[in-house]
């Protein structure tokens, strides 16, 4: 990315500011249409959001001094959703207690400079790999949420038929959206939802149309006007001490390996890209940043939604021009007024937010091609990570088994030099996360 604009006036980190938050402001309708998974109230949902983007990015901006928007991150959500609750049986409050959890573990780890350490340990390509397994993870989910691919008793899943007028509108809305996006039309992806939004209004929104409704197209029956007061039901109902059960340990644990190396992959990433480093040449406000994610992660699992996590979003603004923290703070205040809008968004059909699933999901896959794949024992482990994630409907599976595979491979294969102290512990963990 190429970097032009010049931090040269308040004007320009505002627009920048705009620009970012338009750039990840769908973020405030799919982690509610992710988590209402859960069995999570959307509203409530909803609100936790926007308190845990106003919160962080405030705080990156105030207290770090990045221009870097902090918000639920996506892929970490859909693990909440259905694999720690649908997959393990936790009810969401012990998720929301096990998300409070890894964010004490990573605020310690961020304040002692262990993440670093931890970060070192686990090898690049898996890293890629885990990026793209969840890229892919998101997009099987929202195809499954729009029923545009669908059960079969015969191949486990196919894709629906052509002829349904909800999939064709669900594709219409994939296809402009995409165009959007190719155009580089700021907040494309949220464009794309209200596009298709209004596609599917024929479609028995209004009558109450019983396949508009299992197809996630909600009706007018119980519709109550544009804007309510913020539902702060979930503030408060994470079960803390009931997420420490032994059998929930590797919940917390990918928790917290997830948003360990998210936000520093991301804070490395836009760094490159914008030159905001220090001296030595590392990220700038390194360790401040990551406490900020640190303390998000904590926040949000006390007011109700799944980890927050610095977004890559940001580059947008950054390529407008933003430089400092005002940029994040800006970003951070425009997500308040959207705790009053539930009742609106929450009319957006399921085939709507999943456009965004399927597109963030193919963003994703962008650290595929940054793995060496004629290094067999690099290229092997890595693919086993991308597949396992979604053919197994679990990010915690197919991460263990990468860790698990890549060490033996690599022991084996007689490159044990290869193999981080550190790394030898996590594949411990994770071969017996696997032996459950």
């Amino acid at each position: 990315m190429k970097i032009t604009t010049p931090p040269n006036s308040l004007k320009t980190e505002i627009l920048a500011g705009i620009s970012t938050f338009l750039a990840s402001f769908y973020i405030i309708i799919v982690n509610p249409a992710i988590l209402s998974a859960a069995e999570m109230p959307f509203s409530g949902v909803l609100t936790a959001t926007v308190l845990v983007s106003c919160f962080g990015s405030l705080m990156m901006g105030l207290y770090a001094k990045n221009p870097i928007v902090v918000a639920p991150g996506m892929g970490i959500n859909a693990f909440f959703a259905y694999t720690a609750v649908k997959g393990y049986g936790l009810s969401y409050q012990e998720a929301l207690g096990a998300v409070f959890w890894s964010g004490v573990i990573f605020l310690f780890l961020s304040f002692f400079n262990t993440r670093e350490k931890i970060i070192a340990a686990i090898p690049v390509a898996l890293r890629h790999a885990v990026a793209s397994g969840i890229g892919l993870f998101i997009c099987f989910i929202g195809f499954q949420n729009a029923h545009f691919i669908v059960d079969n008793p015969d191949s486990l899943v196919s894709m629906a038929s052509f002829k349904d007028p909800i999939n064709l509108t669900f594709l219409l809305g994939l296809l402009f959206t995409g165009v959007l996006i190719s155009r580089k039309v700021s907040g494309a992806i949220i464009y794309g939802i209200i596009f298709t939004t209004i596609l599917a209004w024929p479609l028995g929104r209004c009558w109450g149309d019983a396949s508009a409704v299992n197809y996630g197209i909600p009706t007018l029956v119980n519709y109550s006007g544009l804007i309510s007061m913020p539902d702060f039901s979930l503030l408060f109902k994470a079960d803390i001490l009931g997420s420490l059960q032994f059998s929930y340990l590797s919940v917390i644990f990918v928790f917290t390996f997830t948003i360990l190396f998210d936000g520093i992959s991301t804070f490395v990433g836009l760094s490159e890209a914008s030159g905001l480093k220090d001296p030595d040449g590392n990220p700038r406000n390194m360790k401040r940043s990551l406490l900020t994610d640190a303390t998000t992660t904590l926040f949000a699992g006390l007011v109700g939604s799944s980890s927050g996590t610095a977004f890559i979003e940001s580059a947008v603004g950054i390529e407008e021009g933003g430089r400092t923290g005002a940029t994040a703070v800006t970003a951070g205040l425009l997500f308040l007024p959207f705790m009053f809008f539930s009742p609106l968004l929450s009319l957006i059909p399921g085939i709507a937010s999943s456009i965004a699933l399927v597109l963030v999901g193919s963003f994703m896959l962008t650290p595929v091609t940054k793995i060496n794949w004629k290094i067999a024992d690099e290229a092997i482990p890595s693919f086993f990570t991308i597949v396992l994630i979604p053919f197994t409907y679990s990010l915690s599976t197919g991460i263990s088994f990468g860790f698990v595979s890549w060490t033996l491979i690599k022991f084996f294969s007689g490159k044990q030099k290869e193999i981080h102290p550190i790394l030898w512990i996590i594949s411990l963990f994770s071969f017996f996360f696997l032996w459950q």
